[in-house]
């Protein structure tokens, strides 16, 4: 069994529909245990429980949430004796082009280091069945991926 680990953060609830979709997608896969965690909730000890990551975030003033950039905040140095090397992917909830999270998830992440296994997923916009087809598909993908030792 592999284990795969979604943290996020959501304010107006956007983020944790495509957070939920992509719970489910991640949920089709055989042989992967998912969960998923409020960013203000997630920790050391579950990082070191995952195989795999996925960071959800909404772009606030062009950059993550303050709940995703705490958890990093929180976890950077304790977790750096371990180089965990876990894949990980994003996806954001963003009403610009949500560049500005992708860069700042990514240079925290190589700190760690984590290895960025995906093109994000960024929903720009109102969340429609268009962007929740798409996270259950991010979901599915990731955890085939760790089921089949892709990553």
């Amino acid at each position: 069994m592999k284990n795969l680990l979604i943290i996020n953060h959501s304010q107006s609830g956007n983020t944790e529909q495509l957070a939920q979709a992509v719970l489910g997608g991640c949920k089709q896969e055989g042989g992967i245990v998912s969960l998923l965690k409020n960013a203000f909730d997630a920790n050391l000890e579950d990082l070191h429980w995952a195989d795999g990551l996925l960071f959800g975030t909404p772009e606030n003033f062009g950059t993550m949430s303050g709940a995703l950039k705490d958890f990093f905040d929180r976890t950077y140095y304790p977790a750096e004796p371990y180089k965990l090397n876990l894949p990980y992917g994003i996806f954001i909830s963003a009403d610009n082009d949500g560049t500005g999270a992708v860069r700042d998830i990514n240079r925290i992440a190589k700190g760690y280091p984590l290895r960025l296994i995906s093109e994000p997923l960024i929903a720009n916009g109102e969340i429609s069945p268009h962007h929740l087809q798409q996270a259950e598909e991010f979901g599915l993908a990731m955890a085939a991926g760790l089921a089949l030792g892709i990553f």
